[in-house]
């Protein structure tokens, strides 16, 4: 018969190591969380072997009292929390009170301390079970935890280590983190004996750049919003930049980096409209709120976290990253000045022509695409302006089309290429987007209704979803068990095939339902559309309608990128095109 029995208290913290010291980063990140709470805003960490040999770490902290010392190497001592009430609502990034028993379990670990009012340090020392007498010893106001031969008495957990590079990453990356969401500390780290980063105490966005470098700090879309009790501030970078792998992406809440899959949903959500499905963002956001509304106390490793009110932080988080991205044009990667906008609005129509946006199907030919950018000519065409500066122009003036794909445009900086049908998509779509959140869908009768034949299926969809065609600004009916007839289309639209744009509408809807088109694929449907209406490729266009096309683009949310993700225009500076052609050299 088996007898239960209390585990010894070494394997009971060396059971703890498993889970909160599971790879000598993991160490690492414990210890510079204490010399944070203590106060430190002066840390050297020294790593040696990746952290396998040597981890130290030492802070100009309040320091430990002696006889608080061997409480620090015990399981559950803390200073941070007493009471189920402080629990939830813990604000601190260490509170378990497990970490320095943990670590001096697997470790052969020396902690000196100092407080104040001591006159000198005390050390003590921790191998396996045995801990010492805290003993005399000399270090200023401070605390230092040196921690050697990680594992050294579990060799099986020793084992599943990496290559040193590998572990030594991993200690850098932890180093970041807890720099970037601390930039008032003074924070320096060495790797066998050679320094790696020198921190100087710094603003939030000087601490960027540090971290991320000059280009994205250059290129990153600044966040600061507030809703109530909830504040995310920082930044993300901008969709033309993001990269093949999710390295650069840091999210902190109240001061704690977290790895939370609800905000990771709220962000790419955020993205969804200008970021290619196989691109991932880089971003440095932090956000804040009261403490009793995160639970903290979710693993060991407190990188995981839990939301009490989970919709309402991810619609927060949804809504400000959007917004923001929204406020992004083409031209101008930054956030975009809304009185600037105002101010080029009038400047954008080219000379000559209204800048109305209606326009009656003609029978028997298409509206052309400059007529859907900007409206028809007014009978008299007024006085020809002068040309307006370039510097209102961000993506500068036409020059030309090359192998009916792209226009080439010339700004200040040197030369813009656009990919026409991309940029014009982005535009058609963003409008489609705010006419039906709108609910003001403008629809146009066609003078002579089109009649196509379809299969059973569509035309049973096009009977049983009438109202919602309606609203998406279709007239389609049946006109027979297998053919359909559309009276009216989208007015924004008017330069598509109505019947192709029928039949994919109505194909969406039979697959997904009505609902879930309005809905859940409602951006997918209206991409659709608006692929439909953009102009396509080998049109020949006109230098004003090539500069029309510029000024929608720079008035345009998200026209940067077309609504795949994929990038509508590039510029090559002059710089670049002089080193082209060795100028100068």
């Amino acid at each position: 018969m088996t007898t239960i029995k209390l585990l010894p208290d070494l394997l009971v913290n060396q059971i703890a190591a498993g889970e909160v010291v599971e790879r000598p980063a993991a160490a690492l990140k414990e210890l510079l969380e204490n010399s944070l709470d203590a106060g430190g805003r002066d840390i050297t960490v020294q790593v040696g072997a990746g952290g396998t040999r040597l981890i130290k770490v030492s802070d100009n902290g309040c320091g430990i009292s002696r006889p608080d010392l061997p409480l620090a190497l015990s399981r559950h001592a803390t200073s941070k929390i007493s009471t189920l009430e402080d629990l939830e609502r813990v604000a601190s990034l260490g509170f378990r009170g497990e970490a320095l028993a943990s670590i001096a379990s697997v470790a052969r670990l020396t902690l000196v301390s100092r407080t104040p009012e001591d006159e000198h340090a005390w050390s003590i020392t921790a191998e396996g079970p045995a801990v010492s007498a805290p003993v005399p010893a000399r270090l200023a106001p401070g605390t230092s935890v040196e921690a050697r031969d990680l594992y050294f008495n579990t060799p099986a957990r020793r084992k599943f280590l990496k290559s040193e590079a590998t572990e030594y990453a991993h200690c850098e990356e932890a180093f970041k983190r807890l720099a970037l969401s601390h930039p008032d500390a003074a924070l320096t780290l060495q790797h066998n004996g050679k320094p790696r980063w020198h921190l100087k105490p710094q603003s939030l966005d000087e601490r960027i750049v540090a971290i991320l470098g000059q280009r994205f700090a250059d290129d990153a879309i600044r966040i600061e919003e507030d809703a109530g009790a909830l504040r995310l501030c920082g930044c993300v970078g901008a969709p033309e930049n993001a990269s093949a792998t999710r390295e650069a992406q840091y999210t902190f809440v109240n001061g704690r980096f977290v790895r939370d899959r609800l905000l990771a949903h709220a962000i790419r959500q955020a993205y969804a409209d200008v970021l290619h499905h196989e691109r991932h963002p880089s971003y440095v956001l932090f956000l804040e709120l009261d403490p009793v509304g995160v639970d903290v106390n979710v693993h060991p490793t407190k990188i995981e976290i839990r939301f009490r009110d989970s919709r309402a932080v991810h619609q927060f988080v949804f809504h400000a990253l959007s917004k923001a991205l929204a406020r992004t044009a083409a031209g101008d990667p930054a956030q975009v000045d809304p009185l600037r906008v105002q101010q080029l609005a009038p400047a954008a129509a080219p000379r000559g022509y209204a800048n109305e946006r209606s326009l009656p199907l003609q029978l028997g030919e298409r509206v052309g695409f400059y007529e859907t950018l900007f409206g028809s000519r007014p009978a008299l065409e007024t006085p020809s302006p002068e040309e307006p500066d370039n510097a209102a122009r961000p993506l500068g003036s036409a020059l030309a089309q090359l192998a009916g794909v792209y226009v080439l445009a010339q700004n200040d900086q040197g030369l813009v290429i656009v990919d026409m049908h991309a940029a014009h998509e982005r535009i058609m779509y963003e409008r489609l987007k705010q006419a039906l959140d709108s609910e003001e869908m403008p629809m146009q009768p066609l003078l002579v209704p089109v009649v196509f034949a379809a299969d059973p299926v569509l035309v049973a969809t096009a009977e049983d979803h009438r109202e919602t065609l309606l609203q998406l600004g279709f007239d389609v009916a049946p006109s027979s068990p297998t053919t359909l007839v559309v009276r009216a289309a989208p007015a924004l639209l008017q330069d598509a095939d109505p019947r192709a744009l029928a039949t994919d509408v109505l194909r969406e809807m039979s697959e997904f339902g009505a609902s879930r088109v309005l809905t859940e694929r409602r951006n997918e449907l209206l991409g659709t559309m608006a692929c439909h209406a953009a102009v396509r490729a080998n049109r020949r266009l006109t230098v004003p309608e090539m500069d029309a096309l510029l000024r929608e683009m720079e008035q345009t949310e998200r026209s940067g990128q077309c609504n795949h993700g994929r990038p509508t225009w590039h510029r090559i500076t002059l710089t670049e095109l002089d080193k082209l052609f060795m100028r100068g050299r």
